[in-house]
C-alpha cells in the first residue's frame, strides 16, 4: 500500500518544478523567431555604437597594448560599408560552406539508408542487462543523422525495450535523452562541430584575427563524452527511472503489436548487411588512401613546418575529407541495397538532404549581419576586456570563471533551444572574455557543449520535446508533460553531473580537447 505521507512531498515538489518550467515555457515563447532576434541585435548593435562612441567608451587590451574604442557605424562612411559588406558577411559567414560540404556527404548516407541501418543494428539483438546502456549510447552516436536522429531513435528504444519486456515509455525517454542531451558527443565529426567552429573562428577574430578553430577542435572530449554521457542516462535510468516506470501501467489497446505498425523495425535485412559490409570495407578503403597521402613528408595534407596544425590541408580542409567520407560510404551502401539504382539518384539524395537545412541557412544570414556589426562596432572587444577585468578583479581563479560560463550557458539552453543560435549571442563575448583570461576558444567551446545539451531535454521551447510526449501518447494516453518531466530532469542532473565533472577532470589534466586544440591560450 503505497504511503500518503510521502507521497505528497514528492507531488507538491513537482507542482513546483511544473511552476518553474511553465514560467520558462511563457517567458521563451515571448521571444521572437531567431531571425528576426539577430536583426533586432543588428540594430541594437547600431544604435549602441552611435552612443558609446559619443560617449568615448574605450578599453585597453592586455594582449596588443592597443586602446581600443567604439566605432559609430551610424557615421556615413559606416554605414557605406556596412551596405557594401552585406553579402560578403553571409557568403564568407565560417560555418556556412563548412556545413554545406559535410551535409552534402552525409546527405547520401542518410537518404542512402546506411545511417538509419547503423543505428537500428546497434540496437538490434541486444541483450536486457544492455539494453539502456545500447539505446543511450546509440542516441549519443546518432548525431551524425542530425535531426533525423530523434525521428530514428525515440520508436526504435521504445521498440528496443519492448522486444525485452520492459517499459518502452523508458526506452522511448532514454533514446530521446541520450540524442538530445548527448548531441554534442558523438564519434565523428559531424555538421554541429562545423557551425560551432566557425562561430568560435569569428568570435576569436576579436581578439586575434589570425585564430582558427577547426570543426575537429573537440574531437578527443566528444568522443570520450559519448560513453561517459550514455552512462550517466544508464546509471540514472536503472537506479532510479526504471521503478518509476513500473508504476506506469500501459494502455492495453496501445501495448499490442499494433503500436509498432508504423514504427522502425530493428532486424537487417540481407541487402542492408551486405551493404553495411561493402560500406565498412570502403571506408577502411579511404581511411587507408588518406594515410597514405598524409604519410610523405612533403605532402599537401601537411603544413610547411612538415606537421599537421590548423593551417595544413588535412586540418584546413577537414571538413572537405568528411563530407567526401560519407558521400563515398552512401554511395556503396545505395548501389549494393538497391537505394541507389542510377547516377541521378545521388545528387537527388544531396539536394533532399539540404532542404531541412533551408531554415539554418535564412537564419545565417541575419547571423552573419549581426556578427559583423558586433565586430565592426569593436563593442566585442570592449566587453571582452572589461569582463575579464572585472573576473581579474574579484580574485576568482580560471575554475570557478569556467563554472559561472557552464552555468550561464544552460540556463540560457532553456530558452534558445537551438544550438547554433544560442552560440552565435554567446560565442562573440565569451571567446574574447576567456581568451584574455588565458582560456582557448577550443576550451570555451567544449564547455558551451556541456551547458547547451544537457538543459535542452527539460526545456519546453525544444520542438522535440513535443515529439517525444507523442511518442509517449502511443504507448500511454493520459502520459502529459508531467510524466515526460518525471522522467527527464533527474537524466538531465545526471548528464549535467557527469559530463562536467569530465569536462573539469580534462581541463585539469590539460590534454588537448582534439587535434591540435589546447586548453589554455596562448597555447603553452
Amino acid at each position: 500500500m503505497s504511503n500518503p505521507s510521502a507521497a505528497a512531498p514528492a507531488q507538491g515538489d513537482l507542482t513546483r518544478v511544473m511552476r518553474v518550467l511553465l514560467f520558462i515555457e511563457k517567458a521563451g515563447n515571448k521571444l521572437p523567431h531567431p531571425f528576426w532576434l539577430f536583426l533586432s541585435l543588428a540594430a541594437i548593435v547600431l544604435l549602441l555604437s552611435k552612443a558609446l562612441s559619443a560617449a568615448g567608451v574605450q578599453a585597453d587590451n592586455p594582449s596588443t597594448g592597443e586602446t581600443v574604442t567604439v566605432t559609430d557605424l551610424l557615421s556615413a562612411e559606416s554605414l557605406r560599408e556596412v551596405v557594401a559588406g552585406a553579402t560578403e558577411n553571409f557568403v564568407t559567414f565560417p560555418p556556412l560552406g563548412l556545413v554545406l560540404i559535410v551535409l552534402l556527404g552525409v546527405a547520401v548516407a542518410e537518404r542512402s539508408g546506411l545511417i538509419p541501418a547503423v543505428l537500428r543494428a546497434t540496437v538490434a539483438g541486444a541483450s536486457p542487462r544492455w539494453i539502456t546502456f545500447i539505446v543511450a549510447l546509440a542516441g549519443t552516436a546518432s548525431s551524425i543523422a542530425s535531426d533525423a536522429a530523434y525521428m530514428v531513435m525515440i520508436p526504435l528504444g521504445g521498440l528496443a525495450f519492448r522486444a525485452v519486456g520492459r517499459n518502452p515509455i523508458l526506452g522511448c525517454v532514454v533514446a530521446y535523452a541520450a540524442t538530445s542531451g548527448g548531441y554534442s558527443a558523438a564519434p565523428f565529426v559531424n555538421s554541429l562541430d562545423a557551425i560551432l567552429g566557425g562561430l568560435s573562428t569569428s568570435a576569436a577574430h576579436i581578439i586575434d584575427e589570425n585564430y582558427v578553430v577547426t570543426p575537429v577542435a573537440n574531437l578527443y572530449f566528444n568522443f570520450v563524452s559519448m560513453f561517459v554521457v550514455a552512462a550517466a542516462v544508464t546509471l540514472m535510468a536503472e537506479l532510479l527511472l526504471s521503478k518509476r516506470a513500473d508504476q506506469i501501467e500501459l494502455d492495453p489497446v496501445e501495448d499490442g503489436a499494433d503500436v509498432a505498425e508504423d514504427d522502425l523495425t530493428m532486424e537487417l535485412e540481407p541487402a542492408e548487411k551486405r551493404g553495411m559490409i561493402a560500406s565498412l570495407v570502403a571506408l577502411v578503403l579511404c581511411a587507408g588512401i588518406l594515410v597514405a597521402l598524409a604519410a610523405p613528408a612533403g605532402s599537401f595534407l601537411r603544413d610547411e613546418a612538415g606537421g599537421f596544425g590548423p593551417e595544413s590541408g588535412l586540418m584546413a580542409g577537414i571538413a572537405a575529407i568528411i563530407g567526401f567520407g560519407f558521400f563515398i560510404v552512401g554511395i556503396v551502401y545505395g548501389c549494393v541495397t538497391g537505394t541507389i539504382t542510377h547516377p541521378s539518384d545521388i545528387p537527388e539524395m544531396m539536394a533532399k538532404g539540404l532542404q531541412p537545412f533551408v531554415p539554418v541557412i535564412v537564419l545565417f544570414f541575419a547571423a552573419s549581419q549581426f556578427l559583423a556589426l558586433f565586430q565592426m562596432s569593436g563593442l566585442g572587444e570592449v566587453l571582452a576586456i572589461r569582463g575579464a577585468e572585472y573576473f581579474g578583479s574579484l580574485g576568482a581563479g580560471t575554475f570557478l570563471i569556467l563554472l559561472g560560463g557552464w552555468v550561464l550557458v544552460a540556463l540560457g539552453a532553456l530558452f534558445i533551444t537551438s544550438g547554433s543560435g544560442l552560440w552565435t549571442l554567446m560565442a562573440p563575448v565569451l571567446v574574447p572574455m576567456f581568451m584574455l583570461l588565458s582560456i582557448s576558444p577550443e576550451t570555451t567551446q567544449a564547455l558551451y557543449r556541456i551547458g547547451d545539451s544537457t538543459t535542452n531535454i527539460i526545456s519546453p521551447m525544444s520542438p522535440y520535446f513535443v515529439v517525444v510526449l507523442g511518442f509517449l501518447q502511443r504507448y500511454k494516453k493520459d502520459a502529459g508533460i508531467g510524466t515526460l518531466l518525471s522522467f527527464t530532469i533527474p537524466l538531465s542532473l545526471a548528464m549535467f553531473v557527469f559530463w562536467g565533472a569530465l569536462f573539469f577532470i580534462w581541463w585539469a589534466t590539460g590534454i588537448p580537447w582534439g587535434p591540435g586544440a589546447a586548453i589554455d591560450y596562448p597555447a603553452q
